[in-house]
């Protein structure tokens, strides 16, 4: 099962150099396996948003969330001082600390183009490492 960083989501929304990749594991992933953190869903959001893809972004999450072919996970404010503990241990900024702890708090392996969580101690998988 599977933490999806927001970068996997953006590549494939945004057309970009792996998308194809990135559509070909959607499609082979088995149901409920993967999930994506609120805080990707937000940062998808503000991202696309801000490029002013407002169709997208609401096909997107129709496609997406609201079909269950990816479910959504959210930490409390209870999380977030592990969030910044991890974030000083491993120097990641906080959406990278968010999802880290979001991939140890719910038992997921993160799935991510970011070379950053490989200094630590649960790393991420690539779509290389798992097609």
């Amino acid at each position: 099962m599977y933490l999806l960083d927001t970068n996997i989501i953006l590549e494939l929304l945004l057309d970009q150099d792996h998308a194809d990749h990135v559509a070909a594991f959607l499609n082979q992933a088995a149901p409920d396996s993967l999930h994506i953190s609120e805080f990707s869903l937000y940062s998808i959001g503000v991202i696309l948003l801000r490029l002013k893809r407002f169709d997208l972004f609401l096909r997107s999450v129709k496609d997406l969330f609201l079909s269950e072919v990816i479910g959504l996970l959210q930490l409390g404010v209870e999380d977030m001082a592990k969030v910044s503990e991890v974030a000083q241990a491993f120097d990641l900024d906080f959406d990278d600390s968010y999802q880290y702890v979001a991939a140890e708090k719910f038992n997921l392996e993160l799935l991510s183009f970011d070379r950053d969580f490989d200094r630590t101690p649960r790393g991420r998988k690539t779509l290389e490492e798992i097609m």
